[in-house]
């Protein structure tokens, strides 16, 4: 791994001052942010977004930048970037950019520039707002998604008219009535087509998902890659899953194919697979359509096998079918004979081709994680980090070595030391091998103290990537040696160990934990063991709460963010309700208490006795601030030293730069204060 993580900051710290110091959260929060690049089809130019900090108004700020691919160590420069506007999510068609814009604020629109530069030109002009575009391959129609009633023939925004004596209550019939952060407001993320001329987009559209009641792209994280053109511009292949009573309860998305111009009813190409079918890809022909299928109704963390549909026989193909890893983005590349798709793989998420044949996998990366690809004429574009570097762009040809196109952050990493990284393993649970990585302040010659990170998910991974929240190289940078261990349930080591943590959350896990640390500070040296804090997010901090009572004597201290307190009230609060019911053994609380209460933390409160900081977020609706709010109420009611952060403008991830900087401030001040002091 040292390979990588070095090459990673190669460029950063070649202009290093003579003295150096340690990375902060003051610094992360200020980096330069890539964003999924677009190519222009002759492979010369590359464009993207570009998120830069602005601190005072707590928020983040977007310019499209581009580089030449055609010369040898050129430099990106800004293609559009006016003050105080936000340029984002570009498509390249041809020799045009589009992208969107709030210039004039009101509600954005889409824009267009030329990729040589040049003025930019404002596209539509229709009211309402909008999540996403995409423009079709002939550059004649726009497809725009957006928030309207269920069965809006346009984007037109209706006109309604509220009574005087109307109060402010919400009602509801049926789940969700609020989803990760948002309340239902009664509308749906639906499809919408626009004619596109040389003028711009004329009109409000048409809507073409004709019938259907579900979000088009999927909400929350659903984006552009769930929408794609077929070659003529004259089909469109989205994924949605229909709404209804079983809403809360379903994970069965599907993949449908439906005409521009609004006149049919949606064709479902997968209705005969009741689980999850995503990431519609069309080939460059338009011949084959690429997705990802999962095989169980109701688990989310399923494996995604990458499926090859024939649109003209209907014939599927299951291609990866043979090979125990989860696809999870998939690119063709630009000759139609293979598939461009990453993966988690044993703490990396490395780039692989399939061949759209013979199912062979190759493997293109070695250490890192591609985070975005774009094929070219030559191969592809990928933006790729580590633990130790955030993204930058590299080019990749055959299956030669990534060659480094970018160094985005080379500026404002001079004269930062950063970490070295060391992975290691042991025998967990069931005899099964486990795999953990533990970071090294630079510098450090003595012990240091632990901390002990716990991911989330839980079906997940502490892989080799780079973070904006949880940064393994910050905790460093503060004088903590982070460990991780990827226990059973993490991805990347086939789908059998995925499925080992389900109805066996407070088991295997915790096992793995208890021996992975044990396995890190025999190996290590430079750890202190005997100071040590555990802390973690999500079902990271359900392990927090769960430790607290299976494990009360290890810990100087513990951060439980976003933790699971009581499964019993977890049951009920909870909007995707698929899946805490698949992970207590597919069924409701009512109908099977115990299988909740056998690994719930609310019934061990009485062992409870390490000292935590407990975090949490008004905005959170996947675990519900009550819980965070119940377990510090534990703590205080048994006189355990304990702290509370409450987050009111965050979900279940803290985002804002302002409250980043607090979180770790509140963080790093606990851990140094059962750690660092006597």
């Amino acid at each position: 791994m040292k390979h990588l993580f070095l090459a990673g900051v190669a460029l950063a710290s070649a202009a290093t001052p003579a003295v150096a110091r340690q990375l902060t959260i003051q610094d992360v929060t200020m980096l330069s942010r890539i964003g999924a690049p677009t190519a222009s089809k002759d492979g010369r130019w590359l464009v993207w977004a570009q998120r830069e900090t602005d601190l005072a108004n707590d928020r983040g700020r977007y310019d499209l930048w581009r580089l030449d691919l055609t010369k040898r160590g050129a430099a990106p420069d800004k293609l559009a970037a006016e003050p105080d506007v936000n340029e984002n999510d570009p498509q390249i068609v041809g020799d045009t950019v589009y992208f969107t814009s709030d210039k004039g604020g009101g509600d954005g629109a889409v824009w267009a520039i030329p990729i040589a530069g040049g003025a930019a030109r404002q596209v539509t002009r229709f009211a309402g707002g909008f999540g996403g575009f995409k423009v079709s391959p002939d550059a004649t129609k726009l497809a725009i998604w957006a928030d309207r009633k269920p069965g809006a023939p346009t984007l037109a925004p209706p006109m309604e008219k509220k009574a005087a004596d109307a109060g402010s209550g919400r009602t509801y019939d049926r789940l969700f009535v609020r989803h990760w952060d948002t309340w239902a407001d009664g509308t749906r993320s639906q499809l919408f087509v626009l004619p596109l001329t040389p003028a711009g987009a004329t009109g409000d559209g048409v809507a073409i998902e004709n019938g259907l009641t579900g979000d088009a792209p999927s909400k929350p994280f659903g984006g552009g890659e769930e929408v794609t053109w077929s070659p003529d511009g004259k089909t469109i292949f989205f994924a949605l899953r229909q709404a209804g009573e079983i809403e809360s309860t379903s994970t069965n998305l599907d993949v449908w194919s439906t005409s521009t111009d609004g006149q049919a009813a949606p064709t479902n190409l997968t209705a005969s697979n009741k689980a999850t079918d995503m990431l519609p890809t069309l080939s460059p022909d338009g011949r084959s359509l690429a997705y990802v299928a999962m095989k169980r109704p109701g688990f989310e963390a399923d494996r995604q096998v990458l499926m090859i549909r024939d649109l003209a026989s209907g014939n599927v193909r299951a291609l990866t079918e043979g090979w125990d890893r989860s696809v999870a983005s998939i690119t063709w590349a630009l000759d139609g004979r293979s598939l461009l798709v990453t993966a988690d793989d044993v703490q990396e998420t490395p780039l692989f081709r399939v061949d759209a044949t013979s199912d062979k996998v190759t493997r293109l990366t070695k250490e890192g994680h591609v985070s975005s690809v774009v094929a070219t004429p030559k191969g592809a574009v990928i933006a790729m980090n580590s633990l130790v570097a955030p993204d930058d762009f590299y080019s990749i040809t055959g299956t030669g070595q990534p060659q480094r196109l970018t160094s985005v952050n080379a500026a404002k990493l001079a004269g930062i030391d950063l970490p070295t990284v060391s992975r290691f393993s042991f025998t967990g649970a069931n005899n099964d091998t486990v795999y953990g990585y533990a970071v090294k302040p630079y510098g450090s010659t003595g012990k240091v103290p632990v901390a002990y990170m716990v991911h989330g998910g839980p079906q997940g991974s502490s892989n080799n990537s780079w973070s904006y929240r949880w940064n393994p190289a910050v905790f460093a940078g503060a004088g903590y040696g982070l460990v991780a261990v990827d226990f059973h349930g993490s991805t990347g080591y086939g789908q059998g160990f995925t499925d080992a943590i389900s109805n066996n959350w407070g088991g295997w896990p915790l096992e793995d934990l208890q021996k992975g640390l044990a396995a890190a500070t025999t190996k290590y040296t430079w750890l202190d063991g005997d100071k040590a804090c555990a802390l973690g997010a999500s079902y990271g901090g359900y392990m927090m709460n769960w430790i607290e009572g299976q494990w009360p004597d290890r810990f100087k201290c513990i951060v439980q963010h976003d933790g699971v307190f009581d499964a019993r009230a977890m049951a009920y609060e909870t909007e995707e309700l698929w899946f805490d019911e698949w992970e207590h053994g597919g069924k409701t609380y009512y109908e099977d208490p115990a299988a909740f209460e056998k690994w719930n933390p609310v019934n061990f409160v009485d062992r409870w006795k390490t000292p935590m900081l407990v975090i949490t977020s008004e905005k959170d609706f996947r675990i519900p601030y009550t819980q965070g709010l119940a377990s510090f109420t534990a703590l205080q009611r048994r006189g355990i030293p304990s702290r509370l952060l409450v987050f009111p403008n965050e979900n279940h991830w803290v985002l804002k730069p302002k409250n980043s900087r607090q979180w770790y401030g509140e963080v790093l001040g606990w851990m140094d204060k059962w750690t660092k002091t006597q």
